[in-house]
């Protein structure tokens, strides 16, 4: 197990350095994306079109912010050749950094869900839904970067058991929301786009799930995807030589 003040103590300065920044970037990339999500949901409760504007523009941001970073994971491979932790490092942030950019694809999606639901005038039945389960991954998001920032494999632990929460509220809210059109035929079209962004929200929660796992890769290093993760506890509560159970 390894955790934030060992991470970066080789003999190169050069060597910690590039670490260090190429963690900061992928946190301050973060930072960004939760923002994006937060200012989506915003601009969609509160008819705010000006603000699902600047989501949309904020997206060439997170892109380049992606291509830069990856580079940055690249160039690290190739001269400094990491083994153990620091392969692991690595590579947790070379994955999450697509999962950052995909969270920031789906605030995009909302925001121009948000446009066109700000253009029709009437708010649709689901905005009660919206705010909760937007709430919800939002503090997902921001916890999993929490746990990356501080190598703290329980609270990723937390973060990606906290998955099952979302996916069964929205598929709740999903069936609340068809039994809804199926008895006012007028207003699918509206609620269409409701699902939509609920759905882009449950996207956003398995992506907030991916990299919380990536931090229990980084710290344990083990592979916990595709686990019972609902049988699994912090590491001071688990037993010796648990074996995680499949879905």
């Amino acid at each position: 197990m390894i955790d934030k003040d060992n991470i970066s103590l080789h003999i190169s300065q050069q060597f910690n350095a590039e670490l260090e920044d190429v963690r900061s970037h992928l946190l301050a990339m973060g930072g960004l994306v939760e923002k994006q999500v937060n200012d989506a949901v915003t601009a969609l409760i509160e008819a705010d079109s000006g603000l699902a504007v600047q989501v949309r523009e904020i997206d060439s941001q997170t892109n380049q912010m992606e291509r830069s970073i990856d580079e940055e994971c690249i160039r690290i491979l190739a001269r400094r050749q990491p083994a153990a932790s620091d392969l692991r490092l690595i590579i947790s942030i070379s994955k999450s950094v697509i999962d950052l950019e995909r969270i920031g694809d789906e605030a995009t999606k909302i925001a121009k869900r948000a446009i066109l639901l700000c253009e029709e005038g009437e708010s649709p039945r689901g905005y009660v839904e919206i705010r909760h389960i937007g709430e919800q991954v939002r503090r997902m998001v921001q916890e999993a970067l929490d746990a990356f920032a501080r190598f703290d494999a329980d609270l990723a632990l937390s973060v990606a058991q906290y998955d099952k929460t979302v996916d069964r509220e929205y598929k709740t809210a999903l069936r609340e929301l068809v039994t809804y059109m199926m008895e006012d035929p007028r207003s699918i079209s509206r609620v269409l786009n409701v699902i939509w962004v609920l759905r882009s929200l449950e996207r956003i929660g398995d992506h907030a799930r991916n990299i919380a796992e990536l931090v229990i890769y980084l710290v344990r290093g083990t592979d916990v995807r595709h686990t019972g993760l609902a049988r699994k506890k912090p590491a001071g509560e688990e037993g010796s030589g648990e074996t995680p159970a499949r879905d």
